[in-house]
């Protein structure tokens, strides 16, 4: 008996090993709590709105679990963190966004610590364009993509009154992406090969992109468009138009009657046919001033967000759509 019972001890023992070598093995493979990256293993990447989103999945491929923090129609302006979210972005391998355009997000991010993270406004320049006081009124350059540079360098944001919208010009959108591409390769260098590989993709596809807006814009009976949001100023400067705005870079700010008295006259004068208003903001000024001047309302999509609502399912469908309904409200021909 003791000679079994010694034999059966023996099994045990054996067998909590072989477990606990498993477990440990399990863990090892998925990434364990001092491994970094993903319960999967793959890289964790928080996104704080859908176009650093967009870039990460473009890029990351496979390799990459993306978190945005803000849904799907939620207006990004007005998005607000928990303490929750905060403590789930300091565990991101690289945490992601855009300094200015969500006071939320910005001061998240400064209390979450990640060693990874990147301001997407310093990998391109920011400009001023149009008011947050609400006149709204930008002027794009006669030569398109001939530009000046405004005086900045893009890294002072927040209240500086520079223009936080730079994903709808998409030659800057690729320089973010080029900026994107790296981060991933330095967090992640075993993927470094996938991570080029993919971002000289999506550069190509943005370089057609634009390639489409500078000859589908190039010859119109108006150069003018009015929208319910100053979200264009980068896309008008980059192809030559006029943005004129019902608000300022606040999308949910009131016009004065004074503004839309203007925005009537402007209406006029331009041949304008047109005013845009967008899926997650009211349209409700829009169709106030479209009424009073006999224009027709138009979906102009800042492409904050992806929703049923949106004219295509990722940011390059949607970019597409904003460039025909674009074309069809300046008289392109």
């Amino acid at each position: 008996m003791n000679i079994r019972r010694g034999r059966n001890r023996s099994i045990r023992i054996a067998l909590t090993a072989s477990a606990a070598a498993l477990s440990l093995g399990v863990l090892s493979a998925c990434g364990g709590a001092d491994s970094g990256g993903s319960a999967d293993g793959k890289l964790a990447v928080t996104a704080s709105f859908y176009p650093l989103e967009f870039l990460v999945e473009q890029i990351g491929g496979d390799h990459v679990d993306v978190t945005t923090l803000t849904g799907p129609g939620v207006e990004p302006h007005d998005l607000d963190i928990t303490p929750r979210q905060t403590g789930q972005m300091s565990e991101a391998d690289v945490l992601l966004y855009l300094r200015g355009l969500q006071p939320a997000v910005d001061k998240a991010v400064d209390q979450a610590g990640v060693k990874n993270t990147v301001d997407a406004a310093e990998l391109t320049t920011l400009e001023p364009h149009g008011s947050s006081s609400g006149d709204g009124h930008d002027h794009g350059k006669d030569e398109g993509h001939d530009h000046a540079e405004e005086e900045g360098d893009g890294h002072d944001h927040g209240d500086s009154g520079l223009d936080p919208h730079v994903w709808l010009d998409p030659v800057k959108y690729a320089e973010m992406a080029d900026g994107v591409g790296e981060t991933l390769q330095k967090a992640d260098p075993d993927h470094a090969a996938d991570y080029r590989k993919n971002t000289e993709a999506l550069t190509g596809k943005l370089k057609k992109l634009d390639e489409d807006y500078s000859s589908g814009l190039k010859n119109t009976d108006t150069r003018t468009f009015i929208t319910t949001h100053a979200a264009f100023g980068y896309l008008a400067e980059r192809y030559g138009l006029d943005q004129e705005s019902i608000a300022g870079v606040d999308p949910e700010s009131e016009p004065s009657p004074a503004r839309m008295k203007e925005l009537q006259k402007i209406a006029a004068e331009e041949k304008v046919t047109t005013v845009f208003f967008e899926a997650l903001a009211s349209d409700r000024t829009a169709k106030v001033l479209a009424e009073d001047t006999g224009l027709r309302t138009g979906v102009l999509d800042p492409l904050e967000g992806i929703t049923e609502k949106s004219q295509g399912d990722d940011y390059l469908e949607v970019m597409e759509a904003n460039l025909a309904a674009l074309k069809k409200a300046l008289g392109a021909k």
